[in-house]
């Protein structure tokens, strides 16, 4: 009967294998040809941008750059091009070139009095930026283990615990950027242990009271005997650090939990109090403060796959701020999360859960630059409308408006310009409709004023645009430049006066745009303000909090035209929208950009600019919506992969 059993078997296995090869001869062709193709354009891509930087870019920074630009005089100038010769692609120079491109675009380089590079020279220059990509290996990035931000780790206390996440208000606030911090001081630590016991107070009975919920829960009966208590609190442990972890723990992660838990049974601490202690040490370990990988993988690659738990993680907290539920950890577990058609549908549903709030306020105000408008000083007699109420009636209605076109799954293009926005009583009188729009709570309303739709016309982007007491057209171009269009705009030279520090007397009588334009009388300032300018003055119709106005403080008319280097005029924020939606390429493709940034915690760097270009020719073909952005992202090869050192 055995040897049947056997026979039956070994059929079987060779069926299954027979039907496994055929299926790997009918599909491998196409897969084949893919990756093949793809390879191909990546040797043609780096053979060709090799050439180019040989035949072309050497020779510019030999002439151009070198005289001021290498290591001989590293202070001199700040940047050194002599080992960028050597290494072009390397992912130090990333930044690096981007920077140096901007600088020639603007004709800031090389400065006066040196020989200058042709029109045609400098259009060299900055389509080298097209095709230093290709000198980068495939590669999914530096691997960042990073710190729960301050807004991560209080959702988390609230979503482990159910305490209120305003326990951890006193931690510091993070530095906004692409980045995160990886420190831990001594008086942070201080700080995670205190919390730890206020969060421990809340959800634990002290000592011969009755057990809390959480406690019957998670704690379960106490032992009849020490004997059991260990074998009890193994239990407790690796239930909970699973979900504190957000992962299984590792045998030596429990072995340190069990440890801490047996010193409180030596000091005769009680059942509870040992699960006290062990759980305050769960709290402030490195794996609850910090998102980390699992320990082991079963490869020798340099590049693997997120292991499951891991990307539930990491998706997680890019939608949410907060770990994985219930859901996201089922799929974690049976290996599913990593299968694309899961893994979109897991987006679709988190963004259509409340707590995708978080992209927002992670993202979508850094984005904005909104997210400082609560503390913003702005001059009480000039604006006594700028109250705590009116601060967070501005900064909601940029969030809902991000909202909707995410959950509705609108194209990226409605940013610029659209037929509606969200409104309470007082933030309409800002736009001049507070007899439409009664009470503070906010809605959705229908716009006509085709100056207004979109984040340009938001009184909350506007204000956050300018001085306490005034307009300011260069922050507002800049910020167009570089948050919309994805410019890269050089710093200010020093020693330039503030328009505050001109002669009061000679500018009296002056509008602000006269006194603005006095800057590109100095031809250092000269370049870079015949850009900024024009689309900081498309925007002088609204005032420093966004109201309109027609004319300045001074009682001048306002000029709000604008001619940009490439000939383009406008003269209204209308005709300015048009302008900016008329480069919806460059539009989207910043977003994207900065999303991607946001989501891997890093810069952008090297083979990341093959990524996006993939992404760009895939959300084209969909109209750019933003669902289908952020689902291109989590599935993107950079936000699933990971390098093992």
């Amino acid at each position: 009967m055995s040897f049947q059993v056997t026979m039956i078997k070994a059929r079987f296995l060779r069926g299954t294998l027979a039907v496994m090869v055929l299926g790997v001869l009918w599909i491998s062709p196409k897969t084949c040809w893919a990756q093949s193709a793809a390879e191909e354009a990546l040797a043609e891509g780096k053979a060709d941008s090799e050439k180019f930087f040989r035949q072309r870019v050497t020779p510019f920074i030999k002439t151009y750059c070198l005289e001021c630009h290498q290591n001989s005089r590293p202070t001199e100038a700040g940047l050194s091009f002599t080992p960028a010769l050597d290494t072009p692609g390397h992912a130090a120079f990333s930044e690096k070139w981007k920077k140096a491109a901007a600088r020639v675009k603007t004709h800031d380089m090389p400065p006066d009095g040196l020989e200058q590079p042709t029109d045609e020279e400098r259009q060299m220059f900055m389509k080298w930026l097209d095709k230093v990509k290709y000198l980068s290996p495939k590669d999914p990035g530096t691997f960042v283990i990073r710190r729960l931000t301050k807004t991560e780790y209080s959702n988390t206390l609230r979503d482990l615990f159910g305490v209120d996440p305003k326990i951890a208000a006193g931690l510091p606030d993070e530095v906004s950027g692409e980045g995160y911090l990886n420190s831990l001081s001594p008086l942070q630590l201080e700080q995670y242990l205190s919390i730890a016991d206020e969060v421990l107070d809340q959800v634990l009975a002290p000592d011969d009271s009755p057990p809390t919920q959480f406690q019957q829960r998670h704690f379960g009966e106490a032992p009849a005997s020490k004997n059991d208590s260990r074998r009890e609190a193994r239990k407790v442990a690796q239930s909970l650090a699973k979900r504190a972890y957000r992962r299984p723990p590792s045998d030596g992660e429990l072995k340190v939990l069990l440890d801490v838990f047996d010193l409180g049974q030596q000091n005769e601490l009680s059942y509870p109090a040992a699960l006290r202690l062990m759980l305050k040490a769960m709290l402030v370990s490195p794996q609850f403060l910090f998102i980390t990988p699992a320990e082991e993988f079963e490869s020798e690659a340099e590049i693997v796959p997120l292991d499951n738990y891991q990307l539930a993680s990491r998706l997680s907290y890019l939608l949410w701020a907060t770990m994985p539920d219930d859901e996201l950890m089922t799929l974690a577990g049976s290996g599913k999360l990593h299968e694309p058609t899961i893994l979109k549908m897991q987006v679709k549903r988190m963004l259509e859960d409340p707590r995708s709030r978080a992209l927002f306020d992670g993202f979508g105000a850094q984005w904005l630059r909104v997210g400082d408008l609560d503390s913003k000083t702005f001059d009480p007699a000039k604006f006594p409308e700028m109250t705590g109420k009116m601060r967070a009636a501005m900064y909601d209605e940029v969030r809902l408006f991000f909202e909707s076109i995410v959950r509705e799954n609108q194209g990226v293009a409605r940013f610029i310009d659209s037929d509606y926005t969200f409104l309470n009583e007082s933030l309409a009188s800002i736009y001049g409709l507070g007899k439409t729009v009664a009470g503070a709570e906010m809605r959705k309303v229908k716009l006509t004023n085709k100056n207004r739709g979109g984040i340009l016309g938001m009184p909350g982007v506007l204000a956050s645009t300018s001085f306490p007491n005034r307009t300011s057209p260069v922050i507002r171009g800049v910020w167009v430049l570089e948050q919309l269009l994805g410019e890269h705009v050089p710093s200010a030279p020093p020693n330039v006066p503030a328009l505050e520090k001109q002669d009061q007397q000679s500018v009296a009588n002056l509008t602000l745009r006269e006194r603005t334009e006095l800057h590109r009388t100095d031809p250092v300032c000269a370049n870079c303000h015949q850009l900024l300018d024009p689309i900081g003055f498309g925007l002088e119709n609204f005032d420093a909090i966004g109201r309109w106005r027609d004319q300045d403080e001074n009682g001048q008319p306002i000029d709000a035209s604008g001619e940009l280097p490439d000939g383009s005029r406008f003269s209204s924020p209308q005709e300015l929208k048009v302008m900016i939606a008329g480069r919806l390429d460059d539009f989207s493709r910043n977003l994207v950009e900065k999303l991607l940034a946001y989501a891997l915690c890093r810069r952008l760097e090297g083979y990341d600019e093959i990524v996006l270009d993939d992404l760009m020719r895939e959300l084209a073909q969909d109209g750019y919506r933003m669902q289908t952005v952020v689902t291109a992202i989590v599935t993107s090869y950079p936000f699933t992969h990971r390098r093992t050192e």
